[in-house]
């Protein structure tokens, strides 16, 4: 892969809307593939979305991934690495952002977390409404924004799922059920439990690449 999009982001280079329609339908789809074998990313950020000349893009760096069915919340150090959005100065300041763009979530979609210092922290914020986003983005495409919208949920259980998303109409013209598999079995953690040698994880490593490149 030739670069990743954070790199474009912060490039001269100028992206149409189709680039970033079709950026984003390649990364539901791999999350899709990703979700379906029980593995949760939790590091999603553009510097791990690869990219080459053709805009085909690869989702990347699987260090902090876990299996979904994994009953733990998600450290400090991962949920602090989101910030475009929500450019806060800590990660106190980037709820209160957040929160005043998608308003003040009630008992119900605070139910998600069992940490009872955090929904008494957030029931003690100043209410907001939620901000219509036509309003803050107003010349974002309006299917985008419904798109977006749907993403933007705090409450996970009201969250629209990745299969949602590729299906909504802002995606209609990429979107192709028979080219977006999924996992036919659960992937596994369990070679983290062995002790390899230097040698043999990079023996490991050369393996995989000749599976994916049997040129080689």
């Amino acid at each position: 892969m030739d670069t990743d999009l954070h790199q474009i982001i912060q490039s001269n280079q100028s992206l149409l809307e189709e680039h970033s329609q079709y950026f984003l339908y390649q990364i539901l789809r791999g999350l899709k593939y990703i979700h379906s074998a029980n593995v949760i990313h939790r590091d999603l950020k553009p510097s791990n979305l690869l990219l080459n000349a053709s805009c085909d893009l690869k989702i990347c760096d699987f260090g902090l991934a876990r299996p979904a069915v994994e009953n733990e919340f998600m450290t400090e150090y991962v949920v602090n690495r989101w910030k475009p959005l929500f450019a806060g100065n800590d990660h106190v300041h980037q709820m209160h952002l957040l929160i005043e763009l998608l308003g003040t979530p009630t008992d119900d979609d605070l139910d998600f977390t069992r940490n009872e210092d955090a929904r008494k922290y957030i029931r003690q914020l100043s209410r907001h409404p939620r901000q219509p986003l036509a309003k803050v983005f107003p010349r974002v495409n309006p299917l985008a924004i419904d798109l977006i919208d749907k993403m933007l949920t705090i409450n996970p259980m009201k969250r629209i799922t990745v299969e949602e998303a590729l299906e909504h109409p802002y995606l209609e013209r990429l979107h192709d059920t028979a080219d977006e598999p999924v996992c036919l079995k659960p992937f596994s953690f369990d070679f983290e439990q062995q002790i390899l040698s230097e040698e043999q994880i990079k023996d490991m490593i050369y393996q995989e690449a000749l599976t994916l490149n049997p040129e080689i």
